[in-house]
């Protein structure tokens, strides 16, 4: 167990499919700097996170991953990337190989997980005990916050993959090489830019494109009012950039739940379905609260 005073320093490593954000920040959520390496093999990646990490003084280390990961602390693969589609992180011990190199306690969990923590203790969440944070960029991934805990289960949510009822009309055969017409088949960045040819960001003012997104998200958010029952839902990542969408989605959530249940949260759904709201820094600031964690022993590999 660790002291922490208001200086301590942690580090926080946001570990994305494209890139690597590093950054050093306080307890309170204050970011002091970021750095951001490309992500291309652990050859070349890990030895700069290393680097950058090495002298700065951390007390501990809390990185959000991309996945599938290995978030069972019993388990001989933690803080392992599982079978990624990036080939070269398949089967790669991210947590434990920093945890070794720096000499710190490293808290980890998926990317999702860490945007819903940063979202929980400094942002939109705060003082919630169930929560959904959804993330629609070139994936869709999903943290949940159950009974004031992140969910892990079996693995790890993987709301990005419930599957999709096609819209009336709607032929597409869905981006996802596993299920085709998931919801992050139906409705990422890629879907997108696939179906209409064009990247979101030039489509936006063609209200037939954010219509039929609004659509599919709206499905998707339905399924998981249903089975977690939750207090607010975040909805953050690229796609939703395109802010017009957050009335449409409320609107077709409505729709879709049907009058079949009447809460006080879905009477207010502009305060029920919100944008994540700690401008694209949730993921960094929840991967220093996992390092906190880390610090004080939970949730933690300490390293031999």
């Amino acid at each position: 167990m660790g002291m922490q005073n208001a200086r301590t320093i942690y580090g926080a490593l946001e570990a994305g499919g494209t890139k690597m954000v590093c950054a050093l920040g306080l307890a309170d959520g204050t970011i002091l700097e970021q750095t951001s390496i490309p992500t291309t093999t652990p050859e070349e990646t890990v030895p700069l996170i290393t680097a950058y990490f090495r002298d700065k003084g951390i007390a501990a280390l809390g990185i959000g991953c991309f996945g599938p990961v290995d978030l069972d602390r019993t388990s001989d693969t933690w803080g392992m990337i599982l079978d990624t589609p990036k080939l070269a992180w398949r089967h790669y011990p991210i947590a434990k190989v920093l945890a070794d190199a720096l000499h710190v306690p490293v808290g980890f969990d998926t990317d999702v997980n860490g945007s819903l923590l940063g979202e929980v203790t400094f942002g939109a969440v705060r003082g919630l005990s169930d929560a959904v944070y959804i993330t629609i960029g070139t994936g869709i991934g999903a943290g949940i916050l159950t009974n004031g805990k992140l969910l892990h289960g079996m693995l790890h949510p993987e709301a990005g993959h419930i599957l999709m009822r096609p819209l009336s009309g709607d032929a597409y055969q869905g981006k996802c090489p596993y299920h085709g017409t998931c919801f992050e088949g139906m409705a990422s960045g890629p879907a997108i830019e696939e179906r209409w040819g064009k990247p979101g960001r030039e489509l936006a003012d063609r209200t037939e494109v954010w219509e039929l997104e609004a659509g599919y998200i709206a499905q998707a958010l339905t399924s998981l009012v249903m089975i977690l029952s939750p207090e607010r839902i975040i909805l953050g990542g690229g796609v939703m950039h395109q802010e017009q969408l957050f009335p449409m989605i409320r609107k077709k959530t409505l729709e879709a739940v049907a009058g079949y249940l009447n809460t006080e949260l879905l009477a207010d759904i502009d305060h029920y379905i919100v944008p994540a709201s700690l401008g694209d820094d949730q993921g960094i600031m929840g991967a220093v609260q996992l390092a906190v964690e880390a610090f004080f022993g939970r949730g933690s590999l300490t390293p031999d």
